[in-house]
């Protein structure tokens, strides 16, 4: 099983140059073998559907692969002296880098779903580069050691558990500092644990009024981070838009923004950190609708959705039960709002109307019902024994 952990550095004056320089030069070479590759897609593609019986077929070029585009590496060196400075794993990250986002663009993900074409990337966005390999002891104390950028501090807020090993490390630089992503594997931790109660179970309805009702009529305040934030993000964005375009001022300004930005964003991951910890550690199994937020995301509710966050929610909730050996199921929402969680006959509701009330005189809060609908949509039957009390 694969975790990460992150930790932020506090590298020297001279460490956080080389990291920039670093940065700065595998952008560049990140944009040119996209453009590789571009170029042999563009000369190699037909817009025709139908030709002659008879015609000139261009020779082919070469396909710009992983391993072709790998091996023109040891000429970059020759020709660029600076780029040996560079870890040699770290350059060859690049090339699958670009491999990735490629067939993403041309074939899709492991589902078939083909993403958008791949841009180049400036050097403001190309943050993160990664050390595909790493010593166990990597990491004495409160110092971590990377090739070639040497010993730097690191704040080490919580210990690496005994019999975690250190795979990869990934130097990202935020807003606020400079951070590194230790991916974590541990072989011992069990799928799922085999003494799961079949009674501890609930289901969750995700909401807009409250961030999430259970089917014990438990409810979580939401947050709205984001909108409590807007008046200085407003007050910021001003001053970043009245600057003019390349000045001290403007970069200031901007790194201003990016800094309040991701102040909210750190206040809305402990909040779903804290939740789904309070969540896993009542229950052993969590049921939730299986939600297109994606579409929902271009509704007229897409600010409140995206304050709160549903979809990292859901993401850390999984990943928390996974290392506990716990469980989180997704069901379908079809129904779940307006059928009656007593009698199951169906009650049309409208948004606005936040009440359920059926014929049968089941009467309780609108999210409340939803929430034991879901709890009963689950099918454990073959995951887990009979569960009882449903």
């Amino acid at each position: 099983m694969r975790t990460a952990y992150q930790y932020k550095l506090r590298p020297t004056k001279q460490q956080a140059e080389e990291i920039d320089r670093w940065l700065s030069m595998l952008c560049a070479q990140y944009n040119y073998l996209l453009a590789r590759r571009f170029d042999w897609y563009e000369q190699n593609r037909c817009s025709i559907d139908a030709c002659p019986l008879v015609c000139h077929i261009p020779e082919l070029r070469d396909n710009p692969d992983y391993y072709s585009q790998k091996k023109t590496l040891p000429n970059l060196k020759r020709t660029h002296p600076h780029y040996s400075n560079v870890y040699s794993s770290v350059l060859q990250d690049v090339v699958k880098r670009v491999k990735l986002t490629f067939d993403r663009f041309l074939i899709g993900d492991c589902n078939g779903k083909r993403s958008g074409r791949p841009r180049f990337k400036p050097r403001d966005r190309y943050r993160t580069f990664t050390y595909p390999q790493m010593k166990d002891d990597c990491i004495q104390g409160t110092l971590i050691t990377l090739p070639k950028l040497g010993v730097i501090k690191v704040i080490l807020h919580r210990p690496i558990p005994d019999g975690f090993k250190v795979k990869t490390a990934s130097v990202t630089k935020k807003a606020d500092g400079y951070y590194v992503t230790l991916s974590l594997e541990d072989p011992t931790v069990p799928t799922v644990k085999p003494d799961i109660n079949p009674n501890l179970i609930t289901g969750i309805d995700l909401g807009l009024k409250e961030f999430l009702t259970t089917s014990e009529s438990e409810t979580v305040a939401i947050p709205q981070h984001y909108r409590k934030s807007q008046k200085r993000l407003r007050v910021i964005q001003k001053r970043v838009s009245r600057r003019k375009k390349g000045s001290n001022r403007r970069k200031k300004s901007v790194k201003q923004l990016g800094k309040q930005n991701k102040k909210v964003a750190d206040k809305r991951k402990d909040f779903h950190f804290k939740t789904a910890k309070q969540l896993l550690s009542k229950h052993d199994v969590v049921v939730h609708e299986d939600l297109n937020i994606k579409g929902l995301s271009k509704s007229r509710l897409a600010k409140s959705i995206h304050d709160a966050g549903w979809s990292s929610f859901l993401s850390i909730l999984s990943n928390k039960a996974e290392n506990a050996g716990l469980l989180v199921i997704a069901v379908n929402a079809s129904g779940t709002s307006q059928d009656c969680s007593s009698c199951g006959m169906k009650v049309p509701k409208k948004l606005h109307e936040r009440w359920h009330s059926c014929q049968c005189g089941c009467s309780l809060d609108r999210d409340h019902n939803a929430a034991i609908n879901i709890k009963k949509s689950a099918k454990l039957e073959r995951r887990l024994p009979p569960i009882q009390a449903l």
